[in-house]
């Protein structure tokens, strides 16, 4: 075998490494390639043009969409997540203002029991108190019944839950009284597993709205939009001669309810069944038309404060007439 001495490697020189990386031309590392320069680009073009705008600017922005709209922008990333979380009652106050100046005042929310004061927490659920309530209290195929632990069960909270459970089930069916298909009817007395898991869920979807007011704006947005199209679809029927709200198609795109805020027919009775959905046009509790003044008189938020107020003066003439009764039993006794 030959030998490499020293000067053999004095005559070929430094070795230098010219080695290149390879260029992949494949057309899958293409579509690759591009793929993640658009992401790059639309993640820089979204950031650069909406969260370099001045805060009051960009909210401002958010509050002229839906709640839905809303809670879409919220899946988009991080960044908008946290933004309309730390927002978020300060957007849905806006929203509501300009979109829902009606129907805020008709679905209100029920008062939560850890907001009522607790030494009165005994006399709201009181046993003898509940039965007095059992015909509002009483399940309707429709809407689950309230946990009187979680929600006060004052006679105005109690309406104001069966309302909001209302909305969610009138929503669910709107594609059936679209097309005309019937809403299935449940025989009284059962309780097929189906409706037990939709109304579960109806009252799930409330129970957010108790605690977040994007939730609320977004019931009132469902139920706006339910109105709308039974409006709509009550108008196509050449033969319903009833009266009913006005309303333009301008009006019914704006996402506004003020149409509803004109003259119109009652609007407060309570489906207590779904057959009631088929005539339903417009349902809007809590208010009623004044004649004198020309305009919908709304009932107060007030009105939980007024029936707590009664609630106490209830249980103070129960224990009052309770002690009376304790003396005239004693005396009774002693002679």
């Amino acid at each position: 075998m030959r030998k490499v001495d020293g000067s053999d490697d004095e005559e070929l020189g430094e070795l230098e490494d010219k080695t290149e990386a390879l260029t992949l031309c494949s057309k899958r590392t293409e579509r690759a390639r591009k793929k993640q320069a658009k992401k790059t680009k639309k993640s820089g073009s979204q950031s650069r043009d909406l969260f370099s705008l001045p805060y009051e600017l960009f909210l401002e922005i958010l509050t002229l969409l839906r709640p839905s709209d809303i809670f879409n922008l919220q899946r988009v990333n991080r960044a908008f997540h946290g933004f309309i979380v730390q927002e978020e009652h300060r957007i849905a106050r806006v929203i509501t203002s300009w979109r829902y100046v009606c129907l805020e005042k008709c679905f209100r929310l029920p008062v939560l029991m850890e907001d009522v004061d607790p030494s009165i927490h005994t006399h709201v659920q009181s046993p003898e108190r509940q039965e007095l309530l059992v015909i509002h209290k009483k399940p309707y195929q429709h809407v689950q019944a309230p946990d009187p632990a979680e929600i006060c069960t004052c006679l105005t909270c109690l309406l104001r839950w069966s309302a909001l459970c209302l909305i969610v089930d009138f929503a669910h069916w709107q594609h059936n009284l679209d097309i005309g298909e019937p809403i299935p009817m449940i025989p009284r007395g059962k309780h097929p597993e189906w409706n037990q898991i939709l109304i579960a869920s109806n009252a799930a979807i409330v129970r957010k709205a108790l605690r977040s007011p994007l939730w609320h704006a977004r019931l009132l947005e469902a139920h706006l939009s339910s109105t709308t199209r039974s409006i709509r679809r009550h108008a196509a029927n050449k033969g319903n001669k009833r009266r009913r709200f006005r309303m333009s198609k301008e009006e019914m795109e704006s996402g506004s309810d003020l149409f509803l805020e004109r003259s119109g027919p009652p609007s407060f009775d309570f489906p207590f069944h779904r057959d009631n959905y088929y005539m339903l046009e417009a349902y809007l509790p809590n208010r009623g038309w004044s004649a004198k003044f020309e305009k919908w008189m709304y009932v107060p938020a007030e009105q939980h404060d007024m029936d707590i107020q009664y609630i106490v003066r209830w249980a103070e003439r129960r224990r009052e007439a309770a002690t009376e009764a304790g003396e005239q039993a004693n005396g009774s006794q002693r002679t």
